[in-house]
């Protein structure tokens, strides 16, 4: 475990049964996180439960969910499809509504990023981290995010500067932090090692 104080922590879904309304977003084969946790949830649970669902790069069932009960299960086909349902829903969503979120670490972030814009706070959000570990990376210098980041040291798309990834994570931003890697000497370039698969 990290003692880095920002670092994420991901407890896991559990259900809260004095929910009004259970709303989920899901990436990927964060969906047996969310089957167990309807399965472990009081019987009404899931009649109060709206899911949204991206395959992700790690896909699971959707039938497994559904037959479970749900008030609804939205199959989108990507992450931002999600995130902008889920924007829609937070806009609508009344006192007693839950938030949820399973999936990688920066669809996870995304969520809770997107709770925070609605005025949730980021502690009351359920999470459960699953899947690869590939960070969410903003460069500190042209301020560019790059998505699934897998290695300690890689090249900034936007400004071309070589970064080393950082274990800082902002929650405003959703992003771990990327810094100039070789700023004293920009000749030397370090080999990147891959540490978040």
């Amino acid at each position: 475990m990290s003692t880095i104080k920002s670092r994420p922590v991901y407890p896991g879904l559990r259900a809260v049964p004095t929910a009004r309304r259970n709303l989920v977003a899901v990436e990927g084969d964060g969906l047996q996180a969310v089957a167990r946790m309807l399965v472990e949830a009081p019987p009404d649970f899931p009649g109060r439960t709206h899911v949204l669902y991206a395959p992700g790069s790690r896909p699971a069932d959707p039938e497994q969910v559904r037959a479970l009960g749900v008030d609804g299960l939205e199959e989108l086909s990507d992450v931002e499809q999600v995130l902008a349902a889920l924007g829609g829903l937070l806009a609508e969503a009344t006192m007693g509504t839950r938030l949820y979120a399973a999936g990688s670490e920066g669809f996870v972030g995304r969520v809770v990023r997107l709770g925070i814009d609605h005025g949730i706070d980021h502690k009351s959000v359920l999470t459960e981290h699953s899947g690869s570990l590939a960070r969410r990376v903003q460069c500190v210098h042209c301020k560019i995010f790059t998505e699934h980041v897998t290695a300690s040291i890689f090249e900034c798309g936007g400004c071309g500067t070589l970064l080393f990834v950082r274990d800082h994570y902002s929650r405003r931003l959703a992003a771990f932090q990327g810094v100039c890697v070789n700023a004293e000497d920009p000749s030397q370039r370090p080999t990147p090692e891959e540490v978040y698969p």
